[in-house]
């Protein structure tokens, strides 16, 4: 049998990527952001329909005679949806969570069906993606440390200058707007970093045979994490905070992904 596996490990790379440059346009408008993305999912789009047309055309069978076909189906028509309207239309919204669903179903797919067809080489698959989901956890943890730490050096800098403290470490923090934007850039790195790894660990948890517990303090925590640090976007983008007011709330949302993390951990069936 070919060696299918490193295609499924392209495609699922692809379309992560694409995942992370609508997030951004979602959230900041960026045309070249959207570009990029459109451009990474037509790869994957490229890809999908390779191996469709190999289906009906070498092997004579449409793929939607079983329920794991159907969704490899119904992704392709998901992410043909999405480039049709991302192209004729600009409705960010829809294509964003259109691709997040997209995503969502081509993994479960491609891990079931690698267990299925590529035997060892399937598993090993599987088990990648909880190494990658992991990772892409902790980088996230990063990119939110790295706000946090800007909020704070943020906050520091606007009590120095309420106090009217002129001294060398008021200019080596840096300027007000700078550190506000950048705690801003790095929230909206971690949050589809942190959104791809949750859908990567509930993918893995739905198709590996170890227990999966939906009620695990750290798996409802990490939706929580997820969930504070939209409220933090929501509050940016949509209702235009800024400045000392968002900044305590990100250090807030620090603090509980650090509750997350050791308490939560702690107290986890199966996380570490």
């Amino acid at each position: 049998m070919l060696d299918f596996k490193w295609v499924y490990e392209l495609i699922l790379l692809l379309y992560g990527l694409s995942l992370i440059g609508y997030f951004i346009d979602f959230v900041q408008t960026n045309r070249k952001a959207n570009r990029i993305a459109f451009w990474l999912l037509s790869m994957v789009w490229v890809l999908q329909t390779f191996f469709l047309l190999t289906q009906v055309l070498v092997k004579d069978n449409l793929p939607i005679m079983t329920v794991y076909d159907g969704l490899y189906f119904y992704t392709w028509i998901l992410v043909t949806f999405s480039l049709i309207i991302n192209r004729l239309f600009r409705v960010d919204f829809l294509v964003f969570f259109t691709n997040v669903v997209g995503f969502l179903v081509m993994l479960i797919h491609i891990s079931t069906r690698a267990q299925n067809d590529l035997k060892d080489q399937g598993v090993e698959l599987v088990n990648e993606m909880l190494v990658v989901h992991i990772s892409l956890a902790i980088l996230s943890y990063g990119f939110f440390t790295l706000s946090f730490i800007f909020s704070i050096m943020y906050l520091l800098q606007y009590r120095m200058l309420k106090q009217k403290k002129w001294n060398a470490k008021l200019f080596r923090l840096g300027d007000l707007t700078k550190l506000d934007h950048s705690s801003y850039v790095a929230v909206i790195l971690g949050v589809p970093l942190l959104l791809i790894a949750i859908i990567l660990g509930v993918t893995w948890g739905y198709v590996s045979p170890d227990t999966f517990y939906w009620y695990d303090s750290k798996t409802l925590g990490s939706f929580l994490v997820l969930l504070v640090y939209v409220v933090y976007l929501v509050l940016r983008v949509i209702k235009g905070y800024q400045g000392r007011a968002i900044s305590i709330f990100n250090s807030a949302a620090f603090l509980f992904l650090l509750i997350n993390f050791f308490l939560f951990g702690s107290l986890s069936n199966f996380h570490f």
